[in-house]
């Protein structure tokens, strides 16, 4: 029982703590998400803990932990499936050579980039027990990534959702994420096979073979639930909880096969009907309490496990400076030149190119997960969620000052948002929560 309470307690105060922070947040024209983020560092040692350790102490004691990261972690799954019900990969054939080149390079650049710093980062910050490659791996792929949801919602506030540069934005976004979990799935699997009996290869043909049943049967049957849409103009209870059963089905399948739970929930999402109308349904229908309740525990469940006291001494903080560094001038930078070689005028390249540094709530699931195959250091976890609110906070302005209102207005164009559903995702403009 005594569980219990503090499990409440915790949600409680974590609800409140978010809401407030992420309000506040709304006042300097940055997205809700952005001041959750911040509210669940608030909330962990590095703010909470160090000036009111008794407080933290009692409402966050380790015997809880478990129970907040399990609550957690459903949110997250439901949250990845919403992200891949949103992404629509057929929509970057239609926004031409600039999407394609800009998405290509967005990932390379970054990744490429953060291989090298590897070099140098590896042996501070790592040991013998994390294999080099492995560890260059995933700082390339943590680097690469992008917060598609959080990126719609500024194009959304900005109204540049029908605009030439928020289409291939989104385009661009899309196929980020996308890459960018494949790359993170070979990495787990690699640390994950040497830890197991079963061989790589194994467990890669296991992959696969889900995969191929994924697209080209289980796809087939989900067309049943935009036909019951489409007859009713709704989905009863009974398919909405089968709906789900999928998600979490599919979502223990992969964990079964060695890499996590977070990419069956995705690749569910991704395989659904891309219908507007439906798209919008469901994610009218899971969306509220996902992102009002379970994403803020995520928030703050992260914020416990970083500790910015361990980033001591000028030396570390110049490591967490090159970190940053390197994760703009890859995204931002490599983005900008790709898109203004494509035929893009520079300043709308370099609006795109600051959309695509953004990586909020992706970026902690990442990185999460390296902490949680010790793959990263809790110093250099600590390190990379800076990184993360860094990039993410300053999208707005940074957009702002390149690419004005006037501007926009001038680009606005006339075929559609680019992604099916992205006024969802928790991208209710009165309430103004992304992920």
């Amino acid at each position: 029982m005594p569980n219990l309470f503090t499990l409440v307690l915790q949600i409680a105060v974590i609800l409140a703590v978010c809401r407030a922070v992420g309000s506040l947040f709304l006042k300097i024209k940055q997205p809700r998400v952005v001041g959750e983020m911040f509210a669940g560092i608030l909330l962990g040692p590095s703010l909470m803990g160090w000036i009111a350790p008794q407080v933290s102490a009692y409402l966050f004691p380790a015997s809880s932990l478990g129970f907040l990261n399990a609550l957690s972690q459903v949110g997250v799954i439901i949250f990845m499936f919403l992200v891949g019900l949103g992404i629509n990969p057929k929509e970057l054939k239609h926004q031409g050579h600039a999407a394609v080149l800009t998405s290509h390079v967005s990932i390379t650049a970054p990744f490429m980039l953060a291989a090298f710093l590897s070099l140098y980062l590896y042996p501070r910050l790592s040991d013998d027990s994390v294999k080099f490659t492995h560890f260059a791996l995933f700082m390339g792929a943590a680097m690469s990534i992008t917060a598609f949801p959080v990126l719609a919602r500024i194009l959304t506030e900005r109204d540049m959702l029908q605009s030439r540069l928020g289409t291939v934005a989104i385009a661009c976004a899309a196929v980020d994420d996308v890459t960018g979990w494949c790359i993170l799935a070979y990495i787990v699997v690699l640390i994950r096979a040497a830890h197991t009996a079963a061989s790589i290869w194994t467990t890669l043909g296991g992959i696969i073979a889900f995969a191929l049943v994924m697209i080209y049967g289980v796809q087939r049957l989900l067309k049943g639930f935009e036909s019951s849409f489409r007859k009713r103009g709704a989905i009863s209870e009974n398919l909405m909880a089968f709906m789900l059963l999928l998600v979490l089905v599919s979502a223990l399948c992969t964990e079964w096969l060695g890499i996590h739970l977070l990419f069956g929930s995705f690749l569910m999402g991704a395989i659904m009907p891309k219908e507007q109308k439906f798209v919008r349904y469901v994610l009218d229908r899971f969306e509220t309490i996902t992102i009002t309740m379970l994403l803020p525990l995520f928030f703050a469940f992260t914020g416990l496990r970083t500790n910015i006291g361990l980033v001591k001494g000028p030396e570390m903080w110049i490591y967490c400076a090159l970190i940053i560094l390197v994760a703009v001038t890859g995204k931002l930078g490599g983005s900008t030149i790709a898109a203004w070689l494509s035929g893009m005028p520079l300043r709308e390249a370099a609006g795109l190119g600051t959309l695509m540094n953004t990586r909020g709530l992706m970026e902690l699931v990442i990185l999460n997960i390296g902490l949680d195959i010790k793959i990263i250091s809790p110093a250099l976890f600590s390190m990379m969620v800076i990184m993360a609110l860094v990039t993410t906070f300053m999208t707005t302005p940074v957009l702002e000052l390149i690419c004005p209102e006037k501007l926009i207005r001038a680009s606005r164009s006339e075929i559609g948002a680019g992604s099916v559903g992205l006024d969802g995702l928790g991208l209710d403009a009165t309430q103004g929560t992304a992920a």
